[in-house]
């Protein structure tokens, strides 16, 4: 089971937690030897950045009039649920990836349904979008830091940057997006996707800074399913995981994930720790099996608010909560990543859609 010791360092809303393991990367460009990790080992507190609030109100006036994208086929600017979008068609599947926050909004493969759910009740910009794939980065929700920061980051109420577009000989799309870069953070971001009959989305965070540093992350991606009471999560059988909802105490998976747990049914809000990426989404309803894949992710949350939580949020429908689950490759909890200076690291995500036996 996972030290008690991090149950109550949790339940102060994921704040610094001492004697937490964290995750060492290498560099694809440069060696870097691995730290163990020490009982003194924390999350990096970021600040504010100098530009943020220049840069939030930037995308409340966005203006794609004088955007261009690259004279690639199946790819164009327009919108998609009213947002400024990069449009994608492919002989395998379509998308649309918002401009606001690098937000994969929809991947819908050929002859199919869309993967992801969006809210029909989308704020103005720059608010963040609830649905598709928010870019949670560089804490997860306010871990290890304090009350002067947004939650979930900084990136996912900016407008990014089209960096990269090219087609594959079959027709696959390949894009590569940036949020803007801040001196002050000591990381840059970048996510590439790759739009076909598989999707694949991997954000790579790379240390520009002369010190290591510990930070979380994640891909929140939100799957649309028919009824989230009809659907199990195959994948995380005997593993431990984090309740928040229970204070952050670790409890055991038995068996397939359901909403209705026996133990607290009805809501999920967890935290799976050395989780092994690969896990399985059986939706009946759609008839549908959602295969997900993962890498450099030492934690998947899994997360629905239930009915009562839902109802206390403005960009949610009556009743929109049964539609979703979340399933979300992370490095959060105790599994943060530990990044030296002149080091990358990959968290990726690869899903494809099967129908259900």
């Amino acid at each position: 089971m996972l030290p008690t010791r991090f149950a109550p360092c949790l339940a102060l809303l994921l704040s610094a937690c001492v004697g937490a393991p964290v995750v060492e990367s290498a560099s694809d460009q440069k060696a870097v030897m691995s730290e163990p990790a020490t009982e003194s080992a924390t999350e990096t507190r970021f600040r504010t950045p100098a530009g943020y609030a220049d840069a939030i109100d930037a995308v409340a006036r966005l203006d794609t009039a004088h955007d261009a994208v690259p004279a690639v086929a199946g790819l164009r600017l327009g919108t998609f649920a009213g947002m400024p979008a990069l449009l994608v068609d492919t002989p395998h599947a379509t998308a649309a990836v918002a401009l606001h926050g690098g937000h994969l909004l929809s991947y819908v493969p050929a002859g199919g349904e869309d993967l992801l759910w969006l809210s029909p009740r989308v704020a103005a910009a720059p608010a963040p979008i609830r649905g598709g794939v928010p870019v949670v980065w560089p804490y997860f929700g306010r871990q290890g830091q304090g009350d002067d920061v947004p939650s979930h980051g900084f990136v996912r109420t900016m407008r990014w940057q089209l960096v990269h577009a090219a087609r594959e000989a079959d027709g696959t799309m390949t894009l590569a997006l940036a949020p803007p870069a801040f001196a002050e953070l000591d990381l840059e971001l970048r996510m590439d996707l790759r739009i076909g009959a598989t999707l694949e989305q991997s954000l790579t965070t790379r240390n520009t800074g002369a010190a290591p540093v510990v930070f979380s992350q994640a891909l929140h991606t939100y799957f649309r399913v028919s009824d989230v009471h009809d659907v199990h999560v195959d994948g995380l059988e005997g593993l431990d995981f984090l309740d928040k909802n229970d204070g952050y105490d670790v409890h055991r998976q038995q068996g397939p994930w359901r909403l209705d747990d026996a133990r607290d049914p009805g809501r999920s809000d967890y935290i799976y720790t050395g989780a092994g990426g690969r896990y399985r989404l059986d939706d009946p309803g759609l008839g549908r099996r959602i295969d997900l894949q993962t890498q450099g992710s030492g934690t998947l949350v899994v997360w629905n608010p239930g009915e009562a939580s839902a109802e206390r949020s403005s960009d949610m429908n009556a009743g929109a909560w049964r539609g979703f689950v979340c399933l979300e490759a992370a490095n959060a909890g105790p599994g943060t990543v530990r990044l030296a200076p002149g080091a990358q690291h990959v968290l990726s995500q690869r899903v494809e859609v099967q129908p259900l036996d």
